[in-house]
C-alpha cells in the first residue's frame, strides 16, 4: 500500500507509516515519564520531524526551541518577535490560572505564595523566582538542580511534592504541595526544645527522607529547622532543594562550600571533599537542637562557631538517654569516615538503638500518630506562618504574564538558562 501526499512531503509507504507509528507509540509511552530528554532524541530523527502530523503532536505536547525541532533551523527572530520560553509539557499553564492569596515565605530570589488554582480549586504553595536575580548571582544551575530533585520526590511521603512548573519571560513558577503546619524552626522557637519521644519521631522521618535522597545519589546539604515543615497532621516534610548535589555515588565526594553556618560539617569548613555523610552530620545537629534548644557548636560569633565545629569536643548534658547520647556522638563525629552512616548509610541510622521503638514500615506509611498536631482548620488557617510574610501585600506582577517581551540579550540569556524547566505530570493524570 502506498499513500500519496503532497510533493513536498514525499511518498509515505506502509513500512514508513509503521515506523512513524512506532515512534509515536514510544513517544506517548515516554510522556508518562517526562518528555524533555526524549524530545531531544526524537528530534534527531529528521524523517519523522519533517511530517506535519509528528510536528503538530510534538508541539501540542511540548513546544520546542527551533533548533530542536528542525534539522535546518530558521533564521533568528527579529527583536520585535516574542521569545520562546523553552520546553514545556504544560504549555497552557500561566500565572493567571491562580488566585494568589497570601505571601507565606520569602527567599533570595523571590517569594512563596499560597495560591488557589481557579479551575481545580485546589490550594498550592507557588514558589515564584525572579530570573534576573538568579542570573545575577549565577545560581541557575542550583535552580535547575532543585527542579530535577523535585521530580524525583513523588514517591516519598516526607519530601515536598512538585505538581508542575512553568515560566514566563521573567519568572519561574514551582507549583508545590501546600504545607501549613509551620516550620520546625517556628515550633522550636515557641517551645525552646522537645522531649525525647517527639525529637525521635521527627528525627526518624527526617532520616527516612535523607536516606531516600541518598539512595538516588542526592546529597541534600542544607538540613536545618527552617527547611523542615510540619504538615496539617504533624508529619515532617522536607523542602527547599536548591543546594542538593546530584550524582554522588556511595563513595563519591564533592567540595562545594555551601550550607548554613550552624550546621556545616568539618570537611565543608576545611573546603575538603565531603560525601553524603554530611547529611548525617546535619541530622545530628538538628537532633541536638531539638533536644537542647541550640545547635551543638553554636556561638553568636561566626568565626568562633567555625572554630568550635572544627576543634571543640562535643559536649552533651546529662538530661538525655544513653541511646540519644550514643546517636549524637556517632552522627556528630568530626572525622567523616568514622561517622555513623559512613559504612552502610541510612541502614546504620535505622538500626541504631535510639530508633528501636520505631516501626519503620508504619512510619513510612504514616501509621504512627505524630506527637504534636498543628490543629489547622483548613488551607486558609495561617496561624503557623510568620505574620512578617502573611501581612505583606501580594504583588500584582506575580499573577500575570508580561504582555510582550522583546528579544533583548538579557531576556534571551534568561530563556536559554532555564530550558527544560517546565514540567507537567504524566498524561494519565489529566485523563
Amino acid at each position: 500500500m502506498t499513500v500519496k501526499t503532497e510533493a513536498a512531503r514525499g511518498t509515505l509507504t506502509y513500512s514508513r507509516m509503521r515506523g512513524m507509528v512506532a515512534i509515536l507509540i514510544a513517544f506517548m509511552k515516554q510522556r508518562r515519564m517526562g518528555l524533555n530528554d526524549f524530545i531531544q532524541k526524537i528530534a534527531n530523527n529528521s524523517y519523522a520531524c519533517k511530517h506535519p502530523e509528528v510536528q503538530s503532536i510534538l508541539k501540542i505536547s511540548q513546544p520546542q526551541e527551533p533548533e530542536l525541532m528542525n534539522a535546518n533551523p530558521s533564521p533568528p527572530p527579529s527583536p520585535s518577535q516574542q521569545i520562546n520560553l523553552g520546553p514545556s509539557s504544560h504549555p497552557h499553564a500561566k500565572p493567571s490560572d491562580f488566585h494568589f492569596l497570601k505571601v507565606i515565605g520569602k527567599g533570595s530570589f523571590g517569594k512563596v505564595l499560597l495560591a488557589r488554582h481557579k479551575a481545580e480549586e485546589a490550594f498550592y504553595a507557588v514558589k515564584v523566582l525572579q530570573k534576573k536575580a538568579i542570573l545575577k548571582k549565577k545560581e541557575e544551575k542550583h535552580i535547575m538542580s532543585e527542579r530535577n530533585v523535585l521530580l524525583k520526590n513523588v514517591r516519598h511521603p516526607f519530601l515536598v511534592g512538585l505538581h508542575f512548573s512553568f515560566q514566563t519571560a521573567d519568572k519561574l513558577y514551582f507549583v508545590l504541595d501546600y504545607i501549613n503546619g509551620g516550620e520546625l524552626f517556628y515550633h522550636l522557637q515557641r517551645e525552646r526544645c522537645f522531649l525525647e519521644p517527639r525529637a525521635r519521631f521527627y528525627a526518624a522521618e527526617i532520616a527516612s527522607a535523607l536516606g531516600y535522597l541518598n539512595s538516588l545519589n542526592i546529597v541534600y546539604r542544607d538540613l536545618k529547622p527552617e527547611n523542615i515543615l510540619l504538615d496539617s497532621q504533624g508529619h515532617i516534610v522536607l523542602t527547599d532543594f536548591g543546594l542538593c548535589k546530584e550524582n554522588i555515588e556511595h563513595n563519591g565526594t564533592t567540595s562545594t562550600f555551601c550550607g548554613t553556618p550552624e550546621y556545616l560539617a568539618p570537611k565543608v569548613l576545611h573546603k575538603q571533599p565531603y560525601d553524603r555523610t554530611m547529611d548525617w552530620w546535619c541530622l545530628g545537629a538538628v537532633l541536638y537542637e531539638m533536644l537542647y534548644g541550640l545547635p551543638p557548636f553554636y556561638s553568636r560569633n561566626t568565626a568562633e562557631m567555625y572554630d568550635n565545629i572544627l576543634n571543640k569536643p562535643l559536649q552533651l548534658k546529662p538530661n538525655i538517654t544513653n541511646s540519644a547520647r550514643h546517636l549524637l556522638e556517632g552522627l556528630l563525629q568530626k572525622e567523616r569516615t568514622k561517622r555513623l552512616g559512613a559504612k552502610d548509610d541510612f541502614m546504620e541510622i535505622k538500626n541504631h538503638v535510639f530508633f528501636s521503638l520505631i516501626n519503620w514500615d508504619d512510619l513510612i506509611n504514616k501509621k504512627i500518630t505524630p506527637p504534636f498536631n498543628p490543629n489547622v482548620s483548613g488551607p486558609s488557617d495561617l496561624r503557623h506562618f510568620d505574620p512578617e510574610f502573611t501581612e505583606e501585600p501580594v504583588p500584582n506582577s506575580i499573577g500575570r504574564s508580561p504582555d510582550s517581551i522583546l528579544l533583548t540579550a538579557s531576556v534571551k540569556e534568561a530563556a536559554e538558562a532555564f530550558l527544560g524547566f517546565s514540567y507537567a505530570p504524566p498524561m494519565d493524570s489529566f485523563l
